[in-house]
């Protein structure tokens, strides 16, 4: 486990290092993040060549993080996992769904990055109480990250020696290792595979210099190794020929999710919007998720061919939109026309909404009855007029109808992840053979 004193670029450029660190040494690293989190998994996958994976406590279950994160680590030498925010940080005050609750729940070492940048003697304080705050905690080495010279880190040596905490290496401070942001945090892989490729050699070489390589895998080994159940996997519903929309507007939708949909049946066929003309020809549903239309929200007006074919074959599919998915199929995003079928109009704001809600279905949908309870989350700076009532997501914040669905649609703000639950899989993959019965 990969934790940091506090979120930011720099624990996610540690823990991506580290990745490609390992595999440049031709160790077979496999990864995870911890939470709901799209792009630092996008980031993963290029340095280690494996899928992205998430290990969420409160979506998925405590009880369902052992068999995830086996099924990340398959065929691997070992497993980095990133966490979410600082080591503590999670859905409420305690530690639940947090990159300890995910460490306890391993019982996986967790090595601690420190923004010492303006740290020398309090950098023990600050290592101390993460190291006793829980005492089941396995707090394994510290890693330095933003030092700022020889001298700077001797003093921070120094001052955590008498913990008895390795440090495993530290980071010289450099602007150049603080990757591109966006309004969600980094920007996605996909839009610059290229350009993140190449930071990511510079990155590796600069961690494989740092850190403690073999130590950090030794620590790594200690790991108690335990047998877990598998996951269950989706009941095939039959074949259905499924479009999966992508490319740089839309790269936010789980590995999970699209395996789940494939063994219910379903045949993948990814999509483009921003350059296909139309539908798959034999598609009978469609997956719209999360990205960033906003970013590219006039190439996406201007591909009329397709924003016209899926409206004109809406009735023929079945179709789950999340998001970005969910703006897509308004009538507009920011006046630029889109696919119409949502009856709403989608803005940008300044305002984010986050967090993780429960939803309960109150209209028929691709993905259950009424009365079907889901767990996802929601993350996003725009909002759409009217909101919609298909669901009532609760929260933190308290409750409130959102959303659009019939039995052909699904669309809305929540993000689901079906690495434990293949139900909703089942249930729209399903939908989606009725429907290509329907037409025959």
């Amino acid at each position: 486990m990969v934790a940091g004193t506090h979120s930011g670029v720099g624990k996610t450029t540690v823990a991506t290092g580290l990745m490609a660190a390992l595999a440049a040494r031709g160790v077979q690293v496999a990864s995870a993040k911890v939470g709901p989190d799209f792009i630092d998994p996008g980031y993963h996958a290029l340095a280690t060549g494996r899928p992205p994976r998430n290990l969420d406590a409160w979506i998925a279950g405590e009880e369902a993080l052992a068999p995830l994160a086996a099924r990340a680590g398959q065929g691997a030498e070992v497993l980095v996992v990133e966490g979410v925010m600082g080591l503590f940080d999670g859905a409420g005050p305690g530690p639940e769904a947090s990159t300890a609750a995910v460490a306890l729940a391993l019982e996986a070492p967790v090595v601690l990055v420190v923004d010492a940048s303006a740290l020398s003697g309090s950098v023990a304080a600050v290592v101390h109480g993460f190291h006793t705050l829980h005492p089941r905690l396995r707090l394994g080495g510290v890693v330095l990250n933003r030092v700022g010279s020889a001298g700077h880190e001797a003093l921070l040596r120094e001052a955590l020696a008498p913990l008895g905490i390795p440090v495993l290496g530290s980071l010289p401070r450099d602007d150049q290792l603080a990757w591109r942001d966006r309004h969600l945090g980094l920007v996605p892989v996909v839009e610059q595979p290229g350009e993140v490729r190449r930071s990511l050699g510079r990155l590796a070489a600069l961690v494989d210099r740092h850190l403690d390589l073999p130590g950090l895998l030794a620590l790594a080994r200690r790991a108690p190794n335990r047998p877990v159940p598998s996951l269950p996997r989706a009941r095939p519903q039959g074949r259905a020929v499924v479009g999966v929309l992508g490319g740089p507007a839309f790269s936010f939708t789980y590995q999970d999710n699209l395996e789940r949909l494939a063994e219910a049946g379903a045949e993948l066929v990814p999509l483009d919007p921003l350059r296909d003309p139309a539908l798959p020809a034999e598609a009978t549903g469609l997956v719209a998720g999360g990205g960033y239309p906003e970013v590219h929200v006039a190439a996406l007006a201007e591909n009329r061919r397709l924003l016209a074919d899926v409206a004109r074959r809406a009735p023929q599919l079945a179709i789950w939109a999340e998001c970005g998915g969910l703006l897509w199929l308004c009538r507009a995003l920011d006046g630029h026309r889109m696919v119409g079928l949502v009856p709403a109009e989608g803005r940008m704001t300044p305002r984010l909404t986050l967090g993780y809600r429960e939803a309960t279905l109150r209209r028929p949908t691709p993905l259950g009855p009424p009365g079907t309870v889901l767990r996802g989350h929601e993350f996003h700076y725009s909002t759409v007029e009217p909101p919609g009532d298909a669901l009532l997501l609760s929260g933190r914040g308290g409750a409130r109808p959102e959303g659009f669905g019939d039995p052909g649609l699904l669309a809305t703000y929540l993000h689901l992840h079906l690495g434990a639950d293949p139900g909703p899989a089942e249930r729209f993959v399903a939908a989606c053979c009725a429907r290509g019965r329907a037409q025959r």
